[in-house]
């Protein structure tokens, strides 16, 4: 019953899923799309499988939060296909997909294929990632926790946090045998599954852009291993699915070099079919909210960071996301009510320097962090809760940091012009 539940859908799903010329595909250094070069301004949408879980999130918010996304011309999203461990864990979003190694909980897994399905109707694209660097989601850290068995050294929030230590436990990953097995178990299960609502595979469906294969992996004092797994991961979801491309993931070289990344090194391989950066120019001390001074100096930092990275990228050859950016409300305040005055001019100012690099360059896209939409936070500045709304802000932050919530007329109008801006390139010239 299955299989004919499948053929029928497939007889009933919209041709944008159906067609093998609706997949993104890279030519030389631009992405392409329908025979025409694909450029984009997008957002992070990071828990739209927790919302579109039928049983612990709310799929009518949702469906609500994708309308207005595609009217405001945001058609890429940047989503998590991974949570791991215990729901009982700190500064972790729950109910988390993998609570245990190789037991997943099925409502998320439905709740990822309802986000898929949804999108594709609004002809949107995923970028899908598949771990993490960071402990909100378990990710890498949870990974090496069920290998070894040892307990997770949280950073800050957590009493005596050491961001330090919690690096260097992590990218312990890259050369723990079992660890990798985990993980590489995971990515299996999710390039291979077959979506239970539309019967498409998910290897088949070019509503998914590209698979990633972490969100901001660092190689620490592991450069060696680091970068074998990239290559190793990366051949692996190919030979899984030749159909999508493959990206890390990456900040770029961050604002330290103990981060361990090389832009250049970690994705020239062919296996990598496009380069990502991330600039966060408050968390890397460029820029102080409270000191308004501070912002000519953060913005020339960030333009001179994504100037060099796009020329990295050119020595490449390859497009150049970038997937991360984001800015705090105005006076670092954590209302929602508050002023976006700094949001709209960062957003603006990246426009602008931008724009020709996407003329005539490699930069093929943006997703800023993040979009909060309907949701707001329990209580402002506080961290995040089982039962609280899902927002931008991941659960080990101060909510309402970098959300941006539907009632920023301001910013969405901005964001509204700078993407249909963008999908101005793509008009015969």
């Amino acid at each position: 019953m299955k299989e004919l539940g499948w053929l029928l859908a497939l007889v009933f799903l919209p041709s944008v899923m159906l067609s093998s010329q609706n997949f993104v595909t890279v030519e030389g250094s631009k992405f392409m799309l329908h025979g025409l070069p694909y450029h984009y301004v997008g957002a992070n949408l990071w828990y739209g499988m927790h919302l579109g879980s039928e049983e612990s999130g709310d799929r009518d918010r949702l469906k609500r939060e994708l309308d207005q996304l595609k009217e405001l011309g945001l058609c890429n999203l940047r989503i998590m296909a991974s949570s791991e461990g215990p729901d009982s864990s700190p500064w972790r979003v729950s109910p988390t997909l993998q609570h245990n190694p190789g037991e997943y909980a099925e409502h998320l897994w439905q709740g990822l294929d309802f986000l898929l399905v949804e999108m594709a109707k609004r002809d949107m694209k995923a970028v899908v990632c598949l771990s993490n660097f960071w402990p909100w989601s378990g990710g890498m850290a949870q990974y090496v926790s069920w290998a070894s068995g040892e307990k997770i050294p949280y950073p800050p929030p957590a009493d005596k946090g050491s961001w330090t230590r919690y690096m260097l436990y992590t990218c312990r990953f890259y050369s723990d045998g079992q660890a990798l097995n985990l993980y590489n178990a995971h990515v299996d299960k999710v390039v291979t599954r077959r979506n239970s609502i539309s019967g498409v595979l998910y290897a088949e469906d070019p509503t998914i852009m590209s698979w990633q294969l972490a969100n901001e992996p660092r190689g620490m004092v592991r450069r060696r291993a680091y970068r074998s797994w990239i290559k190793k991961t990366a051949r692996l979801i190919k030979e899984l699915d030749p159909n999508h491309l493959v990206s890390l993931g990456s900040e770029g070289e961050t604002s330290s070099s103990w981060s361990g990344n090389r832009f250049l090194k970690d994705h020239d391989f062919k296996e990598i079919d496009y380069a990502t950066a991330h600039i966060w120019i408050e968390n890397w001390g460029w820029y102080d909210p409270l000191q308004k001074d501070s912002y000519t100096q953060g913005l020339a930092r960030a333009l001179d960071y994504l100037d060099r990275h796009h020329e990295m990228a050119q020595k490449l050859g390859k497009p150049l996301v970038l997937e991360e950016f984001g800015i705090a409300r105005d006076d670092r305040s954590y209302q929602p009510d508050s002023e976006t005055a700094a949001r709209m001019q960062y957003f603006k100012d990246l426009d602008l320097h931008g724009f020709p690099l996407m003329q005539d360059g490699n930069l093929a896209g943006y997703n800023f962090w993040a979009w909060g939409g309907e949701g707001r936070p329990g209580a402002a500045r506080q961290f995040w809760q089982i039962g609280h709304p899902l927002i931008g802000d991941p659960p080990h932050e101060h909510q309402g940091w970098y959300s941006i919530y539907d009632s920023e007329k301001g910013t969405l109008e901005v964001l509204k012009k700078w993407s249909r801006r963008v999908d101005g390139l793509l008009s015969p010239k």
